[in-house]
């Protein structure tokens, strides 16, 4: 699929991995709805990056875990830009909770994971199913996390909500086909801010990684824009993680 004059929504667009694709989808000659909650500076921010290069771009607030903010979000893009062709369902939120501390994890943490992670990848991809099956053809790339492989990560809830993202692009793919292919892209450690602090953990992790270093909010995003090209390719779990998970 040429990506070129493709409308695409990129939820938790403003900063990270979710910034990196704004900006390679927008190079790529697509025009870009990068999605916030919280972070409208970083968003507006990403928005005038793509402006100054040429590209088309528009910030749009909208927690995802709120399936009415999700379909006003997607009916705004649509009647801005009359369609709505490709989504990355990019955004996510965890808890730092010790892996082998099982009483220290709050009924509230299952249910804010699951509700933005899960939940909201679903209310996106539904609220966006209607305008790609009118034209019979889309592609929806959910971002996971080698967490929902090996079971590891910065919290239980975490790594069984991001399982669950895997799962849920399987069924998507099925749900969905053939007009519509569903993809998962699954990063493993990727040097973005929410290592800030944390550097030393980063280090010695990147030293245990068969390529030597952590993987860039940019490769990242160049993976994603080679699985939303692919039109041979759906339901499918896709790691990229400088060799993490062997």
């Amino acid at each position: 699929m040429e990506l070129r004059d493709k409308k695409v929504l990129v939820t938790g667009g403003g900063t990270g991995i979710g910034r990196a694709v704004s900006l390679a989808l927008a190079e790529r000659g697509g025009a870009v709805a990068v999605n916030y909650s919280r972070s409208a500076d970083e968003a507006e921010e990403t928005v005038r990056m793509i402006q100054i290069q040429g590209g088309h771009a528009l910030a749009i607030q909208a927690n995802v875990s709120r399936e009415q903010e999700v379909l006003s979000m997607v009916d705004t893009i649509a009647c801005e830009w009359g369609n709505i062709d490709l989504l990355v369902n990019n955004a996510s939120v965890t808890r730092h909770i010790p892996m082998d501390d099982l009483d220290a994890i709050p009924d509230e943490a299952w249910d804010e994971l699951f509700q933005t992670n899960v939940k909201g990848m679903f209310y996106a991809a539904r609220a966006v199913a209607p305008y790609m099956l009118k034209q019979k053809q889309g592609a929806i790339v959910n971002v996971g996390s080698i967490a929902g492989i090996t079971g590891s990560g910065s919290s239980l809830p975490y790594a069984v909500s991001k399982a669950a993202v895997h799962g849920l692009t399987r069924s998507l793919a099925r749900s969905l086909a053939p007009h519509i292919r569903v993809n998962c892209v699954a990063p493993g450690a990727v040097l973005t801010r929410w290592w800030e602090g944390r550097e030393q953990q980063m280090e010695q992790l990147a030293g245990s990684l068969l390529l030597g270093k952590t993987a860039l909010p940019a490769d990242i995003a160049h993976m994603i824009c080679g699985v939303l090209e692919q039109e041979a390719l759906t339901g499918q779990i896709i790691t990229v993680d400088a060799g993490q998970s062997m």
